[in-house]
């Protein structure tokens, strides 16, 4: 069987939609999967190990020089790349208008068939006109969970239930070029995101570093932009044990979460990355409702907070007790 996966973006979402393959590959263990996903997430979908092929999506990029020669080759090698394959099922797990046009430019073997979704769940972008591209709309339930999406259509279109935990199928990313990276145990505080209602106070960071320190954790600080470089040096002032990392490509943001000892987040992609990789992750909900997109697949993912009550300091140090041990005992060594 040949399926063609599209789901662009986001960062957190494109995360959340894998283990729908590993669904797919123990119920059909020859089914081919490709994935039309982002140009900026390919190397990311490369590390599942159930991917075959990638075709990259580059529309954000495209739309700022639509009329170039360059722009428009490479959209008709897009074009090309999507029809050099025949499908018997091409799914759109995103349900928005440019998903589902990019469905139907796909090529179907004869019976073959377009899934997509039915109905929008809550707090999803879908877009209803999406419908007009599918042979095949798989209704769900509103409040369905970011990961069980995926799962689910996958489920109904093929035939078999979801009655498994989420699995990512994730290869551990190549680290051998991050010469930034300690060579001790390290947590990382995943601080920044694009809403600031969604930002966990900073006094509450400081006073969670200073326990982390006694455990001879360093504390890691990425950012993604300006505000958040501004924001990171002004935690790592307070804090004993802080690092400000430099800017880090997304590849070298994934090794950063999938190397941690320790990952504490609010709701962003990377925190839901470190929870895709297992590792002892706390993820914090501060303006989000956290069924959507909490990690329930591992006893190494606590979740803490809801929408309009963010976490206190005090369930996170609990949080952290139970996933390293009491404070007296030393950091476990990354075995990763």
């Amino acid at each position: 069987m040949k399926i063609l996966i599209v789901r662009v973006s986001s960062l957190g979402d494109v995360v959340h939609n894998m283990p729908m393959l590993a669904d797919i590959l123990r119920h059909y263990q020859d089914a081919r999967i490709d994935w039309v996903v982002e140009e900026a997430y390919t190397s990311l979908v490369r590390l599942n190990r159930g991917v075959r092929n990638i075709i990259p999506f580059a529309l954000r990029r495209w739309r700022k020089s639509l009329f170039s020669e360059k722009t428009r080759a490479e959209m008709r090698a897009f074009y090309q790349a999507l029809r050099g394959e025949s499908y018997d099922v091409v799914f759109d797990t995103q349900g928005l208008f440019k998903t589902g046009a990019v469905m139907r430019m796909t090529q179907l073997v004869p019976g073959g068939r377009r899934v997509g979704l039915a109905n929008a769940t809550e707090g999803s972008g879908y877009e209803a006109i999406s419908r007009i591209f599918h042979t095949e709309s798989i209704p769900l339930d509103p409040r369905t969970h970011a990961v069980q999406r995926a799962r689910l259509v996958a489920a109904a279109a093929l035939g078999y239930k979801v009655d498994t935990p989420a699995d990512f199928n994730l290869d551990a990313p190549d680290a051998s070029h991050a010469t930034w990276l300690p060579d001790r145990p390290y947590a990382v505080f995943f601080h920044g995101t694009a809403r600031d209602a969604k930002r966990w106070d900073d006094a509450r960071w400081v006073q969670i570093a200073r326990g982390l320190h006694a455990r001879g954790l360093q504390i890691l600080l990425p950012w993604g932009n300006d505000q958040e470089r501004q924001a990171a040096v002004q935690l790592a002032s307070q804090m004993e044990n802080a690092q400000v990392l430099p800017k880090l490509p997304m590849m070298d943001a994934v090794i950063l979460a999938q190397r941690a000892t320790l990952a504490v987040g609010v709701d962003t992609g990377l925190t839901h990355i470190a929870a895709a990789f297992n590792r002892p992750t706390i993820e914090l909900y501060c303006d989000s409702p956290r069924w959507k997109t909490e990690g329930n697949w591992s006893p190494n993912i606590i979740n803490l907070g809801d929408l309009g009550n963010p976490p206190t300091v005090e369930q996170v140090e609990e949080a952290i007790t139970r996933l390293l041990g009491p404070k007296h005992a030393p950091a476990p060594a990354d075995t990763a």
